[in-house]
């Protein structure tokens, strides 16, 4: 039998974090991963997907580049090349994440762990079949994509994210279900390889839940580009052919049907439980099925902690990893708390999205006094010098104090940007503070300074309302 001051169930973003965390903090703790190091993020999900997103888009703008005056002749995009330099990045990533938990004494099992109970964790490997004593265990166990009754996944015709990031051709045709920032993240990538995609979505607008003004941007450019968006719509039925499926569509004009040589189910992710035993071991968890924790994550059993995705909205990478240095900092006896003010995050549609903090209708729902300005990468030198010139920022800011409450972006880098915004947050800057502080010529970061500047009624760069 081994022994450990923490046991961490699940090597993703949230546990491999959690367990180097106890690491540098003195407790014996072992990681327990099925797959590989790094998790769905780091394997399937997060990296892979952006590192598609960012050779796309380098070939989309090779094409574009008589624009700048730069032509090219026969320029083509080797998917399998392509998906094999993805795979290396992968894997230099898990390496890496190895080589951190060894250097910070964390014990690394491969295989698959059942939660016995509060201080037994059972792992069954290669090897056979393996016990854990330990004083703290950490449930890391993440998420899973949920398909919908008649549309299973199947690996060949009807795909989840994974299957569709492993793709060694570029499909003629694909069917996105759902709208959200998966589907549309996944659907940008072989839109811009030459795929003819249809996206359907059963509420009023791509991206739920994303202010409106933010998504226009992003459905304009699918369909500039020949996606097809049916808003309001569901897939009644799927019949699957040799030649793909052919769907059968619920539109706000009628009924409809549509053939596509792969079908891309992208409507959310659930909690991955199994092996966890919920009910058995009495922990607590919401109608959805996600485990109830406290701010340091302290589930309903004592011993037993929950991090990650596994623990509930928002499925955020960023935010699992700080929460799994909560649970190890909670463990070892200190003060720490999940105390953020806010969550960024980020959607690698083209042009990109991000945003921190709040809305300008959350404000104002929470009974605040709120003003907001926005400054238009249009009149960004930096923005129109790269060809990017799309998009704004957005500052919701409080009438009396100027104190920043949420920023919104959608242009060229909205990704890269939004941390200045989360530390501002974070820190309780006012528009002024960044108004005064100075950003560098030409740059990007340069509109949030602007932004700033007409919250605080002194607009440089563009005519004061």
């Amino acid at each position: 039998m081994r022994e450990a001051d923490v046991v961490v169930i699940g090597g993703g973003p949230g546990g491999y974090v959690c367990a180097i965390r106890a690491g540098q903090l003195g407790l014996k703790t072992v990681l327990v991963e099925r797959d590989q190091l790094g998790g769905v993020c780091i394997a399937y999900g997060c990296i892979p997907s952006k590192a598609l997103i960012s050779a796309t888009k380098l070939y989309e703008r090779a094409k574009e580049g008589a624009t700048f005056g730069i032509a090219f002749d026969g320029i083509r995009v080797d998917l399998p090349a392509l998906q094999r330099w993805k795979a290396g990045v992968v894997s230099q990533l898990e390496t890496g994440i190895a080589t951190l938990c060894k250097g910070n004494k964390v014990e690394v099992v491969k295989g698959e762990a059942e939660l016995v109970s509060a201080d037994r964790v059972n792992v069954k490997t290669a090897q056979g079949a393996e016990e854990i004593h330990t004083k703290n265990v950490v449930v890391a166990t993440g998420s899973r994509a949920i398909s919908l009754p008649g549309l299973e996944f199947d690996g060949k015709v009807v795909l989840s994210s994974t299957e569709a990031l492993a793709l060694e051709k570029v499909p003629e045709s694909m069917l996105v279900v759902g709208g959200g920032y998966i589907g549309l993240e996944i659907c940008g990538i072989y839109q811009k390889l030459g795929t003819k995609v249809t996206v359907v979505e059963l509420t009023d607008q791509l991206l739920p839940g994303t202010e409106p003004d933010l998504v226009r941007l992003v459905q304009r450019n699918l369909e500039k580009r020949g996606a097809k968006i049916l808003l309001r719509s569901k897939v009644l039925s799927l019949e699957k052919g040799p030649a793909g499926a052919r769907a059968r569509v619920s539109t706000p004009e009628g009924e409809a049907e549509m053939e596509a040589q792969l079908v891309l189910v992208s409507v959310g992710r659930g909690p991955r439980t199994d092996g966890i035993r919920l009910s058995d071991l009495g922990i607590k968890t919401d109608q959805r099925g996600y485990i109830a924790t406290d701010e340091q994550m302290k589930t309903s059993v004592p011993g037993i902690y929950a991090v990650g995705d596994v623990r509930g909205q928002p499925l955020l990478a960023h935010k699992a990893s700080k929460e799994g240095i909560v649970a190890a900092e909670a463990i070892a006896g200190m003060r720490s708390a999940a105390e953020w003010r806010s969550v960024p995050w980020a959607i690698f549609t083209d042009p990109e999205i991000s945003g921190v903090g709040l809305t300008e209708r959350s404000a104002a729902e929470a009974g605040m006094q709120v003003k907001k300005s926005r400054f238009s990468f249009a009149a960004l030198g930096r923005a129109l010098a790269s060809g990017e010139g799309e998009g704004f920022v957005r500052i919701v800011s409080d009438a009396g104090s100027g104190r920043v409450l949420g920023v919104q972006i959608v242009g060229p880098d909205a990704s890269n940007l939004i941390s200045e915004a989360a530390l501002a947050i974070e820190m309780g800057a006012t528009v002024d503070d960044i108004a005064l502080t100075m950003h560098p010529h030409p740059t990007l970061p340069e509109a949030i300074m602007e932004a700033a500047e007409s919250a605080a009624g002194r607009p440089i760069h563009q005519v004061k309302l």
